[in-house]
C-alpha cells in the first residue's frame, strides 16, 4: 500500500469517522463490533451505535463512529473488522 503524505490526506486528524459494518443478525454481533471499536478508540461511546436490520431481518448494519487519529489506525481498524468471522462487509 502506498503511503499518502499527510498534506494530501482527505481526512483531517483527529476527526469523527463513521464506519458501517454488516453481518449476520446473530447474538454477540453488535458486542463484537463495539469491542473492536473500543480497542482502536478508547473514548468510543457505545451509545452512539446505529443498528439497522435488513428487510428480512437476516443481517444487521451497524454504524460505529470512532475518533480517527491516523491513517494507520483506520487501516488497522478496517483490517480487524474485515477479518472478524461474523462480519460480511465493512464500508
Amino acid at each position: 500500500m502506498q503511503d499518502i503524505p499527510p498534506d494530501q490526506s482527505l481526512i483531517e486528524y483527529p476527526s469523527r469517522f463513521p464506519i458501517k459494518v454488516m453481518g449476520t443478525n446473530a447474538d454477540g454481533f453488535v458486542h463484537a463490533i463495539t469491542t473492536i471499536a473500543k480497542q482502536f478508540d478508547p473514548e468510543f461511546d457505545a451509545s452512539t451505535v446505529e443498528i439497522r436490520p435488513s428487510s428480512g431481518n437476516k443481517y444487521l448494519g451497524v454504524t460505529v463512529t470512532v475518533t480517527a487519529t491516523s491513517r494507520e489506525q483506520l487501516d488497522e481498524l478496517y483490517r480487524t473488522l474485515s477479518t472478524h468471522p461474523m462480519v460480511k462487509v465493512v464500508l
